[in-house]
């Protein structure tokens, strides 16, 4: 009994998500055609696209400078410090206030995306000891390591790490992995673009291709938002019982058949086992074996949601209402009651308005079982006006509550904001309050961040962390030529082991006890 719960529970899980998908991801196949079906999907795609041009205007400082990033090489440079105050803590002479409060950690990055080039100097000062002398390089070929206790650097090379990984693990690993580099220049997708087009073409097409004309009605019907009369277009989507369950059926019959998609999933189940930018075209047995079990199991489970289709109860089919005006979604009710008896019926809706206006966006929705009082709601009212933000957003459910507050400003390139984290449980409470400023021009930009906790009995402003930020555009990356190395890559695995036991560690132990005794200065020899 107790495994057939487990199973009922993941198959409602399973319709939910598929309703959700119906309901939503199909939109943005829609042609300018004004039939209601079309109607329906395409103030979907009219209200996400409107939220996507909100933020890229509030946030056009940060965008540019990202591209200037992808574009060319660049400089940047991170200070970490840290602050506490709590007063007992400061009455021991060398207590955890004197170490944080004398501690920075400080990382110079050199980035080349184009090139495949970066640099990486990492240093700080703790409790009066300073650390500095560890550089990273990496390119599209190679990884080198510099620590301030070794003349030579330690290299990998990218075609040698494969067989570096089978002998750490040889049953997970079969040598012939290859790990792309690249991947940490020009960031790593977890679905390629061909894939995210199949899936999309087979998918959602073919779920907006089923969709019945006549499931969607359209009335014209006023409706009230933030005390406002509306006067707008309720377009409504239903699916009977039938109707729901013959998509579902053919959407998993596909799914079933199709080895495309199969060969996708276990792609994806094998990045999760390998890591992102490792090559899954050679896999290990033992890790091939429980690959194909899993895949085993998708297909059993496939069956199973098939069969349980046929009993599984939706009584009044599946319904998402919209109402619509200047073609965008003023408000929203979706409800769809479902389980695998009708003694076991669970119902989710998601029932409230929205204004998506130029320089104000607000919302409020209250989502779950609202009949029976287990639900969340979830407000935000959000204000971008003469460059200046006014926001709050609130998520509540039960006694727990979750809010932001931000307000921030921007003028000639430079932003100023303070954010406002708060959090409700019970009896426990919380903030994090985020401040800072952030300044960008055509060829550098510098921010300062200042992170605090306040929490019922700590003293205000007890702890808080600081992140400064400079970055400028520069001509090229450097990377050392031809410097003396230990190719880590080349040696078997006890060769390494006995290589940082024989060399690595007594020069470190030479280097720190040499710190110790002038005092502090843990400088590269």
């Amino acid at each position: 009994m107790q495994g057939k719960k487990g199973t009922s529970k993941k198959f409602i899980i399973f319709i939910i998500t598929a309703l959700l998908i119906v309901g939503g991801s199909v939109s943005a196949f829609v042609l300018l055609n004004v039939s209601e079906k079309q109607k329906y999907f395409l103030a979907e795609k009219n209200s996400f696209e409107v939220i996507g041009e909100q933020f890229e205007k509030r946030f056009e400082p940060e965008l540019n400078w990202q591209e200037k990033v992808k574009e060319s090489p660049t400089e940047s440079s991170f200070e970490l410090s840290a602050t506490y105050n709590d007063p007992a803590a400061n009455a021991t002479p060398f207590g955890p206030a004197q170490i944080i409060n004398n501690s920075t950690l400080t990382i110079n990055n050199s980035l080349d995306r184009k090139e495949k080039k970066m640099a990486t100097e990492i240093s700080g000062a703790f409790g009066g000891i300073t650390i500095d002398g560890l550089n990273l390089y990496l390119t599209s070929e190679k990884f080198l390591v510099e620590l301030p206790f070794l003349k030579e650097l330690l290299q990998i090379k990218e075609g040698d790490i494969g067989k570096l990984l089978h002998e750490v693990d040889p049953e997970i690993y079969t040598g012939k992995e290859k790990v792309d580099f690249d991947t940490f220049f020009s960031g790593s997708k977890v679905l390629s673009e061909d894939d995210l087009d199949y899936l999309k073409k087979e998918y959602a097409e073919m779920i907006y291709d089923k969709l019945p004309d006549d499931a969607f009605k359209a009335t014209e019907e006023a409706v009230e938002v933030n005390s406002k009369s509306i006067d707008a277009e309720k377009l409504t989507f239903h699916l009977t019982e039938k109707q729901v369950k013959d998509l579902l059926t053919s959407t998993m019959e596909k799914m079933k058949d199709d080895k495309r998609l199969k060969e996708i999933i276990r792609e994806q189940i094998a990045i999760q086992s390998l890591g992102a930018g490792v090559s899954t075209s050679n896999i290990a047995p033992a890790l091939e074996s429980d690959i194909d079990g899993m895949m085993e199991e998708f297909d059993a489970s496939l069956d199973t949601a098939i069969k349980e289709l046929e009993s599984f109860q939706i009584p009044d089919g599946f319904t998402s209402t919209i109402w619509v005006n200047d073609d965008l979604i003023v408000k929203r009710d979706f409800s769809v009651k479902m389980g695998p008896s009708k003694d076991e019926l669970v119902t989710l809706e998601i029932k409230g308005t929205q204004m998506l206006g130029e320089t104000k966006q607000t919302f409020d929705y209250t989502i779950g079982d609202i009949e029976n009082d287990s639900s969340m709601t979830i407000t935000g009212d959000l204000s971008w006006k003469n460059k200046k933000a006014d926001d709050s957003i609130k998520l509540a459910a039960a006694d727990f509550e979750l809010a932001y507050e931000g307000t921030s400003t921007l003028e000639d390139g430079k932003r100023e904001f303070e954010r406002l984290f708060s959090f409700k449980t019970g009896p426990d409470q919380g903030e994090l309050n985020w401040s800072g400023n952030a300044s960008y021009k055509e060829d550098e930009m510098n921010s300062e961040h200042t992170f605090a906790v306040q929490i019922p009995g700590m003293p205000e402003d007890m702890l808080s962390l600081h992140v400064a930020k400079d970055a400028k555009l520069i001509k090229q990356v450097e990377i050392p030529e031809d410097p003396e190395v230990k190719d880590i890559g080349s040696m078997k695995v006890n060769e390494i082991t006995q290589y940082f036991q024989m060399e690595v560690a007594p020069q470190f132990q030479q280097w720190l006890m040499g710190i110790m005794a002038s005092g502090g200065n843990l400088n590269g020899l």
